[in-house]
């Protein structure tokens, strides 16, 4: 079971791509580098992966798989989506006491 009183981690930038660069570049296990630089394995693994999508070096199973950039504007895009939504609603629902 989690712990609800557990905090989640958080990384700078900067961090995440040291650690990426060592895995990709020097060709070190991400195991390897997560245990030199005191990171989870699973995140620096997610890291990885993430950073061979964004720069088009994915595999067969991972293409067609969205880069860090087009994933931010999917989820600008959808909560303008949400918001133009709303606002339409409301408008629906004045006109409807208005009439």
């Amino acid at each position: 079971m989690t712990d609800p009183t557990r905090t989640r981690r958080r990384f700078r930038a900067q961090q995440k791509a040291k650690a990426v660069e060592l895995c990709l570049q020097e060709g070190l296990s991400g195991h390897a580098v997560a245990e030199r630089l005191g990171r989870p394995s699973s995140s620096l693994a997610r890291w990885v992966w993430q950073a061979r999508i964004d720069r088009g070096q994915a595999g067969a199973r991972d293409q067609g798989l969205l880069t860090s950039e087009a994933r931010a504007e999917l989820n600008r895009l959808r909560k303008d989506n949400r918001e133009l939504r709303r606002e339409k609603d409301f408008l629906k629902l004045a006109a409807a006491h208005a009439a």
